[in-house]
């Protein structure tokens, strides 16, 4: 009879919790209701160019013709998965696709955080806003533009080659395009110029919100530069660092498209093809959606993966994280 009692009283308490926490839910939502209606159009858009398209992931199960209605269409199970994992060339550019994605991150990282930390250390106002104008200024430009530049400037008599000549370090002209082996270094090299100013921003921001009695502080108990860097700056980054880290790995397979569908060549293919080069060239160009669609498919079940195991394993370090 106590059991039964007790059993009674805690489903009253939790019957009043759930009508109390009930209209404090949607009071919250009356008051935000400005922000709500703002994000009603991004949901939609997200919806709509996010979610629906999934439909078409059936592709990847079946030997898709565009002419036939859904219901016509013969299902083959895992037979473009199995293709995919048995073919040289997919793994050749899986390789790419992750040296490049780690270049670009490693890069990415090291070269944005010293910028943002060197432009801090300015003192001279007018010298750091000219040198975060020029650092921006690639970012805007399209990567047609970007990849006519970076031609330009390798090739045969441009400034690299005549500039190395003139040192005495080669001979005669390189044609540093031809050679794979040097394709992952100038992509890395050409992310960082066009990139690195406009990734610094959010890193300057974060510095902005550290107390700056603690650099008084620490100049008052003798600090150098250095040192304060190295104990303030940088452990005031880490939380913005980890964030970005985590969404980072989630992007692990998206190395991009545009620089290596225009820096690549014959010569170098072995070197430049990615996945979505991959996708492009042996799915939609020879009309094997099945095949595209499964290697897109693989491609975002792993960032999936890495996406939610960097978060997992920043929660487990008591670190910053996403959700």
């Amino acid at each position: 009879m106590e059991k039964h009692t007790v059993t009674v009283i805690s489903s009253e308490t939790a019957t009043s919790d759930h009508q109390i926490k009930l209209p404090l839910f949607w009071k919250r939502i009356f008051q935000q209701r400005v922000l709500v209606f703002m994000s009603i159009p991004f949901v939609l858009w997200a919806f709509v160019f996010k979610y629906v398209p999934l439909w078409g992931w059936t592709m990847a199960f079946q030997n898709y013709k565009p002419a036939r209605s859904f219901s016509e269409q013969e299902w083959v199970g895992w037979k473009y998965f199995k293709f995919l994992f048995q073919d040289e060339t997919f793994y050749r550019v899986l390789r790419n696709t992750i040296v490049m994605s780690s270049i670009k991150l490693v890069l990415g990282f090291v070269t944005a955080i010293s910028l943002a930390i060197l432009l801090n250390e300015l003192k001279n106002i007018l010298f750091k806003r000219i040198v975060q104008t020029v650092s921006y200024l690639p970012h805007f430009i399209s990567w047609v533009v970007a990849s006519s530049i970076v031609l330009t400037v390798l090739s045969p008599d441009g400034i690299v080659n005549l500039l190395l000549m003139n040192l005495h370090i080669i001979d005669q002209p390189v044609l540093w395009l031809a050679k794979g082996e040097y394709f992952w270094g100038i992509l890395g090299l050409t992310e960082v110029w066009k990139d690195v100013g406009w990734n610094t921003i959010i890193y300057l921001a974060a510095i902005t919100t550290i107390d700056p009695s603690q650099y008084e502080a620490a100049e008052i108990d003798g600090a150098n530069r250095f040192q304060r860097i190295r104990h303030i700056t940088l452990p005031g980054l880490k939380p913005v660092f980890i964030i970005l880290l985590i969404m980072s790995m989630g992007n692990i397979l998206e190395s991009g498209f545009e620089p290596q569908y225009l820096l690549g060549n014959g010569m170098n293919v072995d070197y430049s093809e990615n996945l979505d080069i991959f996708v492009l060239k042996y799915g939609m160009a020879m009309g094997n959606y099945s095949l595209g669609t499964a290697a897109g498919m693989f491609k975002t079940v792993v960032s999936f993966i890495f996406l939610f195991s960097a978060n997992f394993i920043a929660k487990k370090m008591g670190e910053s994280r996403l959700f």
